[in-house]
């Protein structure tokens, strides 16, 4: 190629590199604008029909329109708004439209071609690729926002691996991607949810920094796996073993965890002969629950230093229905006196004490002003809506558009940065329960490890007279 070509070349793609992140904003607000007016005009033309069936069917399809457009936000853009799709892709957050359209793109990021990954791994360990793997699989197991991960064989040990690798380039568009939803959850708050969304994209782009160093996401999984391997005799969740000496800031290797994502569950249990919704089922869907929710319990309230991403992608179902744990590139570490705040308001929830929910919310620095005649009622409702899986019977969708929804009585000013990964926690175990089919309530599981927490440090205390909920607990249980 004569050198004058080869430079013009080298400026087109310097322009498009810079022009890229312009490009990339200017269709996020397009489609996000497109999305939001129709469903303010929705919201409006429903508000003057009276019958109640015809306001669902043109929720329903409005719903529809709304996530065929999501899903192509989404899948188009990627990056960080596959994030997105993986928190709003819950049964008990998002209408079923959004969460079937949304829940497909778990792993479906594209790809980073082959001879690229070879390229990285080798710059990564300053070794010749075929030196280290006897075998590596050409297509990826599963390709995120941030990495994708590759099946392999090491040459020397004969293990079979999972070898994490990072997408060149992919940091930079996903700090484009955050301002952008900063500057969009400035706007909803303002105008439509009365909640502190700003907080928790704050908190989400500190957390997506630390996503793209592996060197402590491995210091991260090996931290976990030793907690709970000494806390418990038998661990209630699997953690990868990273493999010695073969971490990098862009590549991890671990071991090779065989397993069925829990997405797939149903579908599995009916090739085995196993009724998906038979009593059997329902036993093996309790215990991984069960299993996986203990482990969160004993990471958030014992350690205070958790894996805070357990979206279903990131879920195995091993043999004898044995929970494997994946990819530690999101964990918290809480500062203490969250911690023991925190296992206070779980004592609370799971006590239906309304007064200590209050004095709960006020010790983690929740900020809330009301309009309800009912505010410890409705505090407490809020309480449970965010930070405890139980939902009211029937119910599997809770929007904060919703008329009934206590974040129109009870709004949320402040919220502290670092609760925002409890809270997301949450409403992922939440999306699990409900995809599960299963009643379920966290903070009543983690009862016994809050009042331990409490009572080690020394707050464990005589309860005041509860002033407990009446009407809630006939609209919960």
């Amino acid at each position: 190629m004569p050198l004058a070509l080869a430079q013009l070349q080298d400026l087109r793609e310097r322009i498009s590199d810079r022009l890229r992140p312009w490009s990339r904003s200017a269709q996020f607000w397009v489609r996000a604008a497109d999305i939001y007016t129709s469903y303010k005009v929705c919201q409006l033309r429903t508000g003057f029909v009276k019958d109640e069936d015809e306001r669902e069917a043109m929720w329903e399809q409005q719903h529809e329109l709304g996530a065929q457009k999501m899903y192509s936000l989404c899948s188009e853009l990627g990056g960080l708004f596959l994030k997105a799709a993986q928190i709003l892709g819950k049964p008990d957050l998002a209408p079923m439209a959004w969460v079937k359209r949304l829940v497909t793109l778990c792993d479906r990021a594209p790809a980073t071609p082959y001879d690229v990954v070879r390229d990285v791994v080798e710059k990564q360990f300053g070794k010749n690729f075929d030196d280290i793997f006897e075998f590596f699989d050409v297509e990826p197991v599963g390709s995120a926002s941030i990495a994708q991960v590759h099946r392999a064989r090491l040459k020397l040990s004969k293990t079979d691996v999972a070898v994490k690798v990072q997408h060149p380039g992919a940091e930079h568009l996903m700090m484009v991607d955050i301002r952008n939803m900063q500057a969009m959850s400035l706007f909803l708050q303002k105008y439509d949810i009365n909640f502190d969304l700003f907080s928790a994209t704050k908190e989400m782009e500190k957390q997506i920094c630390y996503e793209f160093d592996f060197v402590r996401e491995a210091r991260a999984m090996e931290r976990i796996r030793e907690f709970l391997r000494v806390t418990n005799k038998k661990p209630p969740v699997m953690v990868p073993r990273v493999i010695p000496g073969m971490v990098s800031r862009e590549v991890l290797v671990m071991e090779f965890i065989k397993g069925t994502p829990i997405m797939n569950l149903g579908n599995e249990m009916a090739k085995r002969g196993i009724d998906p919704g038979g009593k059997i089922a329902a036993m093996a869907k309790q215990k991984i629950l069960s299993d996986l929710t203990l482990a969160y319990g004993q990471m958030i309230l014992k350690d205070g230093f958790f894996h805070a991403d357990p979206h279903p992608g990131n879920i195995l179902i091993c043999k004898d229905t044995e929970v494997a744990l994946l990819d530690y590139g999101q964990v918290k570490e809480m500062p203490e006196d969250l911690r023991l705040a925190y296992a206070n308001l779980v004592v609370a929830m799971a006590d239906d004490d309304l007064l200590r929910a209050e004095e709960g919310f006020r010790e983690l620095g929740i900020k809330t002003r009301t309009i309800a005649d009912n505010k410890l009622e409705e505090l407490f409702q809020l309480s449970l809506r965010m930070f405890d899986t139980r939902l009211p019977p029937g119910v599997t969708v809770m929007s904060p558009f919703a008329d009934d929804s206590s974040l129109t009585k009870i709004g949320v000013e402040s919220f502290p940065e670092e609760l925002f990964s409890v809270l997301r926690t949450i409403q992922l175990l939440r999306g699990l329960t409900v995809g599960m089919g299963l009643t379920f309530s966290c903070a009543q599981q983690w009862r016994p490890i809050a009042e331990e927490a409490l009572l080690k440090a020394g707050r464990l205390r005589a309860s005041k007279p509860k002033q407990k909920r009446s009407f809630l607990r006939r609209l919960f249980w």
